[in-house]
């Protein structure tokens, strides 16, 4: 059975109504840490067949195009920009930035699922454990013994401090960065973290600043790579796409009017 145009009008009012939620989402995390914008993808639907090209109208004679109907537009997923964010000077010595590629590995209870997070913005539990400002662990775990004096966070994730009694830095842990054959195939959960699926791969874990990972920066924090104006330039795209969709709703039904009244 043929598609109306009705329908294919509707299939742009829904592809419309999912771009702009992208949007208000990306627009709503513009000062989320570590956040990355989405982006809506479309397809379009399954054409209808009308005619072949080449199908023989007389005896003499063949079409030379076919009579294919489309049927709408589909969205075909979102896809997360991986830019890189703007790093903000803090001047606490536990936010941390990537300037580069790469995850942050944290521990989620109950069971230990392991997610990834940009989100540097870390602070120390009640027993020095260093931790997500929700409170969940760094992993490999860290641990920062009390009273310890200038805690320094090296480009390669290694955290070392002064203490007490002794002049000479010590080594405390060593941070290490995570990172996947296909970063877009993450799947986001939300509190600023994402699991790997099949479609990302496994981790691959090492030490930040080596094969392709990004360099820690102590002291900073990576904002969201959201562009305010690229987004308000999408929403009024999105938004006269839907009303000329809208538009094109009314007019098949009023054109399915007259022809019942013609009828």
């Amino acid at each position: 059975m043929p598609t109306s145009a009705l329908h294919v009008a509707r299939t742009g009012l829904e592809a419309q109504d999912a771009r702009m939620r992208v949007i208000a989402n990306n627009l709503a995390n513009i000062g989320t840490t570590g956040f990355k914008r989405d982006r809506a993808d479309f397809a379009t639907l399954a054409y209808q067949e009308q005619r072949v090209a080449g199908q023989q109208s007389t005896n003499q004679t063949a079409y030379a195009v076919g009579l294919n109907l489309g049927t709408g537009v589909q969205v075909l997923g979102t896809s997360r920009i991986e830019s890189q964010g703007t790093l903000n000077a803090t001047g606490n010595s536990l936010d941390i930035a990537l300037d580069g590629p790469g995850y942050f590995q944290v521990e989620l209870p109950p069971g230990g699922q392991v997610a990834y997070t940009r989100a540097g913005n870390f602070t120390l539990s009640p027993q020095g454990n260093l931790v997500t400002s929700q409170g969940y662990a760094v992993t490999p775990p860290v641990q920062i013994p009390q009273g310890v004096q200038s805690i320094t966070i090296a480009p390669d994730g290694s955290i070392s401090a002064v203490q007490p009694g002794q002049a000479a830095p010590v080594q405390l842990g060593q941070l290490q960065v995570a990172n996947f054959v296909n970063p877009a195939g993450l799947r986001a959960i939300g509190d600023n973290f994402l699991i790997e699926t099949a479609a990302s791969g496994p981790a691959e874990l090492g030490i930040a600043g080596q094969l392709g990972r990004g360099q820690v920066r102590q002291g900073m924090l990576e904002g969201s790579n959201v562009n305010v104006v690229e987004e308000l330039v999408e929403m009024i795209e999105a938004q006269r796409a839907y009303e000329i969709n809208s538009k094109m709703v009314s007019a098949v039904d009023e054109m399915l009017r007259n022809a019942n009244q013609t009828l």
